[in-house]
């Protein structure tokens, strides 16, 4: 009560700070409030139209099933990461641990990562469309569309590993180095593990695009509604699926419970991202 009392007190003396407190509570109740309704919306229009028939192995006209869309979304999201992580989390420790701090090319890499970060999804479609569909022939496949969202969440991942990097104490660095261990070991084996719950907070951002997305694998992946029998055969994901049942205006209660579904897919993946995190963090 004693804490109270004080806090009213010097928000009576600061009225500017206490509106200021006012305003952040009243922002966070209106967040709350419109992903609360969001996800009441889709779940009341969503839930009542889930039957047995829309997760039928194979699609057709008559059950548009989802299920070859479910595994086509777990492809393309493996594939992506598989591409993106390693790529985004080498760069990541190039840019803090081995090119010179503050050097012009390091300000140019940043300021080319958060643009590359604000483009929006539909210009990676068109250059996934003209680089790999075209100029590689392709064609519509899930190689492509991975490469395209792979480039599209590689400046997400290097930003958050690398702000995750530089959170690690140069007390790290030091007390590894003063036991003789070489920069390699220092890197992988002290500072990588300190950073992974940041690193893995950005592959979950990752995660997230690579679900939701549709723009750009409308042009690159195609939307074949079965499960691709190679790397270059086409597929359509979750969000793909439910776009493609809207735009032709005849499925549109499938599309609420394929909504359904993809916000279960996602919570359910990020979820397990965090558990992971959590272990790793122990270990």
């Amino acid at each position: 009560m004693n804490d109270l009392k004080m806090k009213l007190l010097s928000y009576q003396r600061k009225p500017f700070s206490f509106l200021m407190l006012v305003l952040i509570y009243f922002a966070a109740a209106i967040t709350v409030a419109v992903m609360l309704f969001i996800v009441a919306y889709i779940l009341i229009k969503g839930i009542p139209h889930l039957t047995p028939e829309l997760f039928a192995l194979e699609y057709n006209s008559k059950n548009v099933s989802m299920m070859p869309a479910i595994i086509n979304t777990l492809l393309m999201t493996f594939l992506t990461l598989l591409i993106a992580v390693p790529i985004g989390v080498f760069s990541a420790v190039y840019l803090v641990e081995y090119a010179k701090r503050g050097s012009r090319l390091i300000r140019v890499i940043r300021v080319t990562t958060e643009t590359l970060a604000g483009i929006p999804s539909i210009v990676y479609g068109l250059f996934g469309f003209l680089a790999f569909v075209i100029a590689l022939g392709w064609s519509y496949s899930l190689l492509a569309g991975a490469l395209t969202l792979a480039i599209m969440v590689l400046p997400t991942i290097i930003r958050t590993t690398e702000e995750a990097l530089l959170a690690v104490p140069d007390a790290y660095r030091e007390g590894s180095f003063g036991l003789g261990a070489g920069k390699l070991r220092t890197v992988f084996k002290i500072i990588v593990p300190a950073a992974i719950p940041g690193i893995l907070a950005g592959v979950i951002l990752a995660i997230g695009r690579i679900v939701g997305e549709t723009a750009a694998l409308i042009f690159t992946a195609g939307t074949v509604a079965d499960v691709p029998n190679s790397l270059f055969a086409s597929a359509r994901t979750l969000a793909v699926h439910m776009y493609c049942l809207l735009s032709e205006g005849l499925y549109t209660d499938q599309a609420y419970a394929t909504a359904v579904v993809l916000l279960v897919t996602v919570v359910i993946i990020n979820g397990l991202s965090n558990r992971v995190a959590k272990r790793l963090t122990k270990h």
